[in-house]
């Protein structure tokens, strides 16, 4: 094996720390990384004001399925131009796209233009969590990555919990369309900062972009995301359209897979899959985005519908999960810094994870929120020690010169289990809300539910008792079915995680033993200079 020594992202004076330019750096990075995740959160608080404003109600779905799409196809493009071009560059193209598209998107006048210029802030915000990854991966040794981990968290926790409240509170003080321009300023913050502090080592590659390869991955990826987010809702499962898009991703995949193997410059390079810990970590983060997006999903629906809890707080209600997320996260980054070991930590998260959901599947009418508070916390445990772990072993398993698609392709896959987990549970809540309803409320209870199996406040506030007690205990049922489902969709991450060999992380100090090689680097490439 080619010699390990790397340049460390530290100076060696400081005692280890690292100088303050590489923490200006790393702030800029956790405000591209917010800005990338807040903006969905926010947007779902001030749609129905935007709707008021705008109308299209019946193309309402459309404004955030164009932000997904658009996010989810450009993800594995923006990997792969950054390993081209330098990812410098391709990262601060990214963030100026994204501004680009919440300015249009606040100065919107009709929900077409808003539906258009939120898919182009969706193809900025593909390059804003590959970029983030990616550069983190250029900058700090695995082996020192982990101490990042809890700030990656935290930001995640901060993001989810401050998504509703923050919405809400611009929505009503300042109007929908601040909404999208508080962006602009935090996203400048972050343009500056990586412009005149961030130094990598200039790429530039004479190879040609495989177009054929990203068109595609595109047209793929958006047949998936089509049938996920249509399916059971705008269309049934056995519809035309859904078996025809199904056709559509399943040719369009398999044509990509082919074309892969002959491109000169493939888009996702099907080397990096022969890592058996890279394909794991794919895997792994494919069910704790199926996991995680469907549990935010109905945790609050469940404590707001059957434990009386306000709609306006939601944020609020993950706090257990979320906070136990963030603290796991940070114990996990600090002993696999510490220790160079890390295979405990995917085991563990795992069997957490199914513990935390099974629990969640038990819950009732008369479960309190305590209770509740306790379940949805063992779950956070787990994904503590899943969520960043995952990337930390991906990008540990590749060449630098693979960095980015490494981290394009990990994004992409928990961003697909999210699609599916959301789709997926949801359906199966959907269609248990229903049953329980006719079987509790006869003819009353189907004509409640013949909408959407998901009231809100007002709706459900204008039941009858008894209706609204049926409800109740409909909601309890389509809430364990779902959890149940998580819990043996996450039964395959602990089967997967079993598996991943632990080979030594870069900057570890020792080198792998020839038995590692396959799953690690086939060479090891000095980490970038900070600064």
């Amino acid at each position: 094996m080619a010699d390990t020594t790397d340049t460390p992202a530290v100076d060696a004076d400081t005692g280890g720390k690292k100088p303050k330019s590489v923490r200006v750096v790393l702030l800029a990075l956790m405000i591209a990384m917010m800005l990338a995740m807040l903006d969905n959160m926010i947007i779902g608080t001030a749609m129905p004001t935007i709707v008021g404003e705008l109308g299209g109600l019946e193309h309402l779905s459309w404004v955030v399925t164009s932000y997904t799409l658009a996010t989810a196809a450009s993800t594995p493009l923006w990997g792969k131009l950054g390993d081209m071009y330098g990812r410098k560059g391709t990262f601060m193209t990214s963030i100026v796209l994204f501004l680009i598209g919440s300015a249009l998107s606040g100065m919107a006048q009709n929900m077409g233009e808003l539906i258009g210029f939120r898919a182009v802030q969706g193809l900025g915000a593909g390059g804003l969590m590959v970029g983030v990854m990616a550069i983190i991966g250029d900058l700090i040794p695995p082996r020192e990555r982990g101490k990042y981990q809890g700030l990656m968290a935290g930001v995640m926790a901060l993001a989810m919990i401050g998504g509703p409240l923050v919405g809400g509170t611009i929505t009503d003080n300042w109007g929908w369309r601040w909404a999208f321009y508080i962006n602009l300023p935090l996203g400048v913050v972050a343009l500056a900062a990586v412009s005149v502090v961030l130094h990598l080592p200039k790429k530039r590659s004479e190879a040609r972009i495989d177009y054929l390869g990203a068109a595609l991955l595109t047209i793929g990826i958006t047949a998936i995301v089509l049938v996920t987010t249509w399916g059971g809702t705008e269309y049934a499962w056995s519809s035309a359209r859904i078996m025809e898009l199904i056709g559509i991703g399943v040719a369009a995949l398999v044509g990509f897979v082919f074309w892969q193997t002959k491109a000169a410059e493939p888009v996702l390079p099907l080397h990096i899959f022969r890592s058996r810990n890279f394909t794991l970590m794919s895997v792994i983060g494919f069910v704790t985005g199926f996991v995680m997006f469907g549990a935010t999903l109905f945790l609050p629906f469940y404590q707001q519908a059957v434990q009386g809890a306000s709609a306006t707080n939601s944020g609020l209600l993950l706090l257990p999960m979320l906070g136990a997320m963030l603290v796991t996260s940070m114990v996990a980054g600090r002993v696999t810094t510490n220790s160079g070991k890390y295979k405990v930590f995917p085991v563990l998260g795992s069997v957490l994870m199914i513990v935390g959901l099974y629990l969640l599947s038990t819950m009732d009418t008369g479960t309190s929120r305590f209770t509740s508070g306790v379940f949805m916390a063992v779950v956070g445990f787990g994904m503590g020690c899943l969520m960043q772990i995952t990337m930390l072993v991906a990008q540990n398993s590749v060449e630098m010169k693979d960095m980015g698609v490494a981290s394009s392709s990990t994004t992409l896959f928990r961003t697909l289990g999210s699609s599916f987990g959301v789709a997926i549970m949801g359906a199966l809540f959907n269609s248990r809300v229903q049953d329980v309803m006719a079987e509790r409320a006869g003819a009353l209870g189907s004509k409640v539910t013949e909408q959407s199996a998901q009231l809100d406040q007002a709706s459900l506030a204008k039941l009858p008792a008894a209706a609204r007690e049926a409800y109740q205990h409909a909601v309890s049922a389509g809430t364990h079915s779902a959890f149940l489902l998580g819990a043996v969709v996450a039964v395959v991450a602990l089967a997967a995680a079993v598996f991943v060999t632990e080979v030594p992380l870069r900057g570890a100090g020792p080198t792998a033993s020839d038995d590692d090689k396959a799953d690690g680097p086939a060479a090891q490439t000095p980490v970038a200079e900070a600064v």
